[in-house]
């Protein structure tokens, strides 16, 4: 791809820096309630669907340039991490290329405004990187919609609606505690297996009783994943992306567009943990050791291969190869990010292992920058699909070798 920003690219950086700086002083401190509001911010001026092929929404869109130049200077300027992100850049592409256009007028507009939030219904406690595998159901009820127990969401009016009552736990559910909706892939069709028989179905999630969240604890102390258990939740029927038994190919095609410009922000963000760990090594000596040494070019070096890689891979021409392409990098950063974590420690020395020193038993430690990229990263090779299924699917799709026998 001969990818190259332009004047006018360089202008839009100009406009996209001066908003940044100005709005994010302003900004109130961090917090469920100062997300949100961020997140209404970025979508009073439009910030929300550049990468949408279509406008209207509320959106305005930018082309491939513009897009990563939005992407590197929002990482570059420390914003908050962006609580919209599920319903902007996967559900929205999605409602897109699957959804009926009362779908599209439902639920691209509130997310272009930033006013609804989304999580991703996708594992389970047994089917996690194997994605067939799920066991939520969903029956479908006629009239169950207008029953004084259905959230407002899915009531219209009075009038009796078709809906599916959907059952099943689902699990590593990110931003699952702040999410207005969600969607949800289930087995609607009772005595399906594997791919077959799934549906697509947007859930919201404002029901108690029938929609639980319980936050998941982990290493590093935070919970941005969950555990969700719907009992009985109801989605309207109307709202099936692709129809009923589609699910599959609705969720494949939203797979695809999980990696794209994100990830060049992403790799903002890893240059500058790169940077903290190279300053770390040079301030404690540790860059003294050879071995330290080739780590560190050897991962400046990998990062650029894949700054790079990513810029072809956007221009792909949607060949086989094209298809394996977000797995492959996939394994490339996760892996990299993942040594990175390790370095981070190693040029700590002893003092990596050790907490502040008020800690009490009452009040648990806070993790150092190096301290929770170690053991975040951890988790980088299995989450987003593990590392066996990227090769799996890059095998497959890339090099056309037999699929793997079903047991």
């Amino acid at each position: 791809m001969d990818f190259a920003f332009g004047p006018e690219d360089e202008e839009f950086r100009r406009e996209v820096r001066d908003w940044l700086a100005g709005h994010l002083a302003e900004r109130p401190k961090d917090g469920v309630t100062a997300r949100r509001d961020w997140e209404r911010e970025l979508g009073r001026a439009g910030w929300i669907g550049l990468g949408w092929p279509e406008d209207g929404y509320g959106n305005r869109t930018a082309g491939l340039t513009r897009q990563v130049v939005w992407a590197e200077e929002y990482a570059r300027s420390a914003a908050p991490p962006r609580s919209g992100h599920i319903g902007e850049n996967l559900l929205a592409p999605t409602l897109l290329a699957h959804g009926t256009p009362e779908q599209k007028q439902r639920f691209l507009p509130p997310i272009a405004r930033g006013r609804e939030l989304w999580c991703q219904g996708y594992s389970e406690p047994g089917a996690g990187s194997d994605l067939a595998g799920i066991r939520t159901s969903a029956v479908r009820g006629e009239g169950a919609g207008a029953d004084a127990g259905a959230p407002a969401a899915v009531r219209d009016a009075g009038v009796p609606s078709p809906v599916y009552r959907v059952t099943g736990q689902k699990i590593w559910t990110s931003l699952a505690h702040e999410a207005d909706w969600c969607f949800v892939l289930a087995r609607t069709e009772p005595d399906s297996a594997r791919h077959h028989g799934l549906s697509f179905l947007l859930l919201p999630m404002d029901q108690p009783g029938r929609v639980e969240v319980r936050p998941i604890r982990q290493m590093t102390g935070t919970s941005e994943f969950n555990e969700v258990f719907f009992d009985g939740a109801v989605a309207r029927a109307e709202h099936v992306v692709g129809g009923p038994g589609n699910g599959w190919r609705v969720a494949m095609s939203l797979l695809g567009f999980e990696r794209g410009v994100s990830t060049l922000a992403q790799q903002i963000g890893f240059a500058e943990e790169l940077g903290n760990v190279l300053r770390t090594a040079v301030a404690t000596g540790a860059a003294t050791d050879p071995v330290v040494r080739d780590q560190l070019v050897r991962l400046w070096a990998e990062l650029r291969t894949m700054r790079w890689n990513a810029l072809r891979t956007l221009g792909g021409s949607g060949d086989r190869a094209d298809a394996a392409a977000p797995s492959a990098a996939k394994l490339l950063w996760a892996g990299w990010h993942r040594r990175l974590g390790e370095l981070a420690v190693r040029v700590r020395g002893p003092g990596a292992a050790v907490g502040p020193a008020d800690w009490t038993p009452r009040r648990p430690y806070e993790l150092d920058a190096a301290q929770h990229l170690f053991l975040f990263s951890r988790a980088d090779t299995i989450y987003g699909g593990s590392d066996e299924i990227q090769r799996t699917i890059i095998a497959e799709r890339a090099l056309g070798l037999p699929k793997e026998p079903m047991g």
